[in-house]
């Protein structure tokens, strides 16, 4: 399992923190810290679509128009915190959010 997170992300912390509880060794990315691959955002594009990038965070709201009509694959390499998180693969699957749905699919 790998999980695409921020560390200052509590939602990112609250989702570690149920995987581990559950006793599951994730491997952990940081997306600000560790970056992701373009091949690894090209896969995650294809699964969520315009879903993986927040449009509500602080980073989207600085950025000027111009900039959020660039092509989503590259603004997220440049600015890795407007990716929705967590990112979690599964067992070959993509799961976006720490929802009930995704917490019932990654953990039981």
């Amino acid at each position: 399992m790998e999980i695409y997170a921020l560390s200052t992300c509590d939602t990112c912390r609250k989702a570690l923190r149920e995987i581990r509880a559950a006793g599951l060794d994730p491997q952990v990315i940081d997306v600000r810290k560790d970056g992701v691959p373009t091949p690894v955002l090209a896969e995650m594009q294809a699964a969520f679509g315009p879903k993986l990038v927040n449009r509500s965070s602080a980073t989207w709201r600085g950025l000027s128009e111009e900039e959020r009509a660039r092509d989503p694959l590259e603004l997220l390499a440049e600015n890795p915190t407007l990716m929705k998180r967590p990112v979690i693969r599964h067992d070959g699957q993509w799961f976006l959010g720490w929802t009930g749905d995704v917490r019932a699919a990654v953990i039981g």
